[in-house]
């Protein structure tokens, strides 16, 4: 069996066309899946962080869905499947909690999100 040179770049152009569709797939997967997480932390150094049970509260009482609340060190980080739910949050403690705590968005340390951060971040040094 003899393959033609014509044959053979239909496949070659076809697998091309498959290789990127799949790395484009992969980019909207990684896309899609960002977590985000809210630290919050005292201002005053040895003060205490508020309780996981009073977050819950304010934060179910508002309607905003969460994965997980864990107290770390002097930090309670609080994980969310978007960064929409991430800023409403945001916003609802920082109505809720009392003055005296620092309410950030934490950067996410996970490797496909670092990439496509440093890629938006830089893709203005192009052409």
């Amino acid at each position: 069996m003899v393959i033609s040179p014509l044959s053979l770049r239909r496949l070659s152009y076809a697998l091309i066309v498959l290789v990127f569709i799949s790395a484009m797939l992969l980019v909207w997967t990684a896309l899609q899946h960002q977590e985000s997480t809210l630290a919050i932390r005292p201002v005053n150094q040895g003060a205490s962080v508020p309780d996981g049970f009073s977050i819950w509260h304010h934060l179910d009482a508002n309607g905003i869905r969460f994965k997980s609340i864990t107290p770390q060190d002097d930090v309670l980080l609080i994980k969310f499947d978007s960064s929409a739910q991430s800023a409403a949050a945001k916003a609802v403690l920082d109505r809720t909690l009392p003055h005296g705590y620092i309410i950030a968005q934490q950067e996410d340390n996970s490797q496909p999100a670092a990439w496509l951060s440093l890629l938006r971040d830089t893709s203005h040094r192009f052409g």
